[in-house]
């Protein structure tokens, strides 16, 4: 009775607003977000602004004893500097020649996943195969494609001796070539060098494209595939029509890794020619490392403009690409 006289006396819990519950499911999410934020913002958000600021100085990196910095504060005159430097508009040109061809990772990916969306004996080997240059680092491409042009015993070279040379013998019985040019050397031409690491840089790029297009390959609806059957479609026009739509997010993803990994190209010209000949060959990336850290170096704050100028035209491509993707999903609603 007492146990029944005390419960009817308690007071009942008044339930929780409604607004609590939301905030909790709108707090959530950001508690799971704030270390990758964190690091976002050291290693990302912080140097983007530490760069802008240190593009308006020029400093060699060198302190004082006292612990000050021996930077002296230029203004724009670096960025003024850059506007006549023969050095930086070579980069830029070679930069757009990498976002052009490297374009074309793109629709080869497209064709080599259609190639390999087959089901036929010793396919899993053909996409090994294929997928295995993406796995490899970009350092070892460098080095490979750096022994595949030499004319000397590459196979560039050998097939311009088989192509162009005549195969003679000497009178003690070894077989010499007598060729009435020499083998190219393409990393040694100002003309060809930057054409030649686009080449070796396209080579992983293509089977990333490929993979992502055999993922999308994957998604599409066979039901569309049997109906576009039964209306006459085929061949190009199933593929226009019916296949390409479906494959959207894959090529926008797609295009966007490729633009983004055309400029930021560093590692193949780092390990193939170093910018050479003349800085024939130079980015922006690396002409940003060659002028501000390496050892003919040591301008920081101009390396910083660079920086700029390379992060402001990403800045373009990458807010274009996600207002794209803005605008896709907000049609998909």
């Amino acid at each position: 009775m007492a146990a029944t006289d005390a419960s009817i006396g308690a007071v009942p819990k008044a339930p929780k607003p409604s607004w609590v519950k939301r905030n909790k499911l709108s707090i959530a999410p950001w508690i799971f977000l704030a270390p990758a934020l964190f690091f976002f913002a050291v290693y990302v958000v912080i140097p983007i602004f530490e760069s802008v600021y240190l593009s308006l100085f020029e400093w060699n990196g060198l302190y004082r004893a006292d612990g000050t910095s021996t930077a002296t504060f230029v203004g724009l005159d670096n960025y003024v500097r850059l506007w006549d430097d023969a050095q930086f508009w070579t980069s830029m040109r070679n930069n757009v020649a990498w976002l052009i061809l490297y374009m074309l990772a793109v629709p080869l990916g497209l064709f080599i996943a259609l190639f390999l969306n087959q089901e036929v004996p010793g396919m899993r080997l053909y996409k090994s195969l294929f997928f295995f240059p993406f796995v490899i680092s970009q350092v070892v491409v460098g080095l490979i494609f750096g022994w595949f042009y030499n004319p000397d015993f590459g196979v560039v070279g050998q097939l311009w001796k088989f192509a162009f040379c005549e195969e003679t013998v000497n009178f003690i019985g070894n077989k010499t070539f007598e060729c009435a040019r020499p083998a190219p050397d393409i990393l040694s031409s100002a003309e060809w060098a930057t054409y030649g690491i686009i080449a070796a840089g396209l080579w992983p790029q293509i089977a990333y494209c490929m993979i992502l297009y055999l993922t999308g390959l994957n998604n599409v609806a066979s039901d569309q595939i049997e109906a576009a059957r039964l209306d006459g479609a085929k061949g190009w026009k199933m593929l226009w029509y019916v296949v390409l739509p479906q494959l959207r997010p894959a090529t926008f993803i797609a295009v966007v890794v490729t633009v983004i990994g055309a400029l930021r190209s560093f590692d193949m010209i780092a390990i193939m020619t170093q910018g050479g000949p003349f800085g024939s060959t130079n980015v922006l990336a690396y002409y940003m490392y060659e002028v501000a850290i390496s050892e003919f170096g040591e301008r920081y704050g101009y390396g910083s403009a660079v920086a700029v100028v390379l992060f402001a035209i990403m800045l373009v491509y990458i807010s274009y690409f996600l207002w794209r993707m803005y605008q896709d999903e907000k049609g998909a609603r």
